[in-house]
């Protein structure tokens, strides 16, 4: 057995154990994006930053999350259709999703949410990174993601906010 499906199994066995743990990784899997989402744009609001600067870190993070998500996610889609974990296995299926699998459209949302954010509040980051992993180990767990869709997610996403940010800071000058 692939050194993937094994962690898949590690997480995934966790759910249908105990209701409170499954409807966790239903949370964090799938109502954490929407919190997280709505919390960066009210920290935003409200944070001290010149208006000018919140337009920047508004800008970079939509970007990044943008061509990310619904860019490289949905190029990659087109030429590879990994199917979902529970259309191949038996699996604890907590999550219906009809897409394909790889890469993670989530994880490439929210990592690179996290990497933009980072870039101009390492406060904000780190927490905006714990939430990342939480809702990509949650996916996990959940039935709808193997750990490499997550781990490519994260990458494009991560990549694609250090780009955006350069590009912008570049502009800048």
């Amino acid at each position: 057995m692939a050194i993937d499906l094994k962690v898949f199994y590690f997480f995934n066995d966790l759910a249908g154990q105990w209701l409170i743990l499954d409807r966790l990784f239903v949370f964090f899997g799938y109502y954490l994006p929407y919190f997280l989402v709505a919390a960066f744009l009210l920290i935003l609001y409200f944070s001290k930053y010149p208006r000018r600067e919140k337009r920047q870190i508004f800008l970079t993070t939509a970007v990044s999350t943008i061509i990310s998500r619904f860019g490289f996610v949905s190029i990659i889609r087109l030429f590879y259709q990994r199917p979902r974990p529970f259309l191949e296995y038996q699996v604890n299926q907590l999550i219906a999703k009809n897409e394909f699998s790889f890469p993670s459209g989530h994880a490439a949302f929210f990592f690179a949410l996290a990497m933009a954010i980072y870039f101009y509040n390492k406060k904000w980051g780190v927490w905006f990174f714990a939430a990342a992993v939480l809702i990509a180990l949650a996916r996990i767990a959940a039935g709808i993601h193997y750990p490499t869709d997550i781990l490519a997610g994260a990458v494009i996403g991560i990549l694609s906010a250090c780009a955006v940010f350069h590009l912008i800071k570049r502009y800048e000058k």
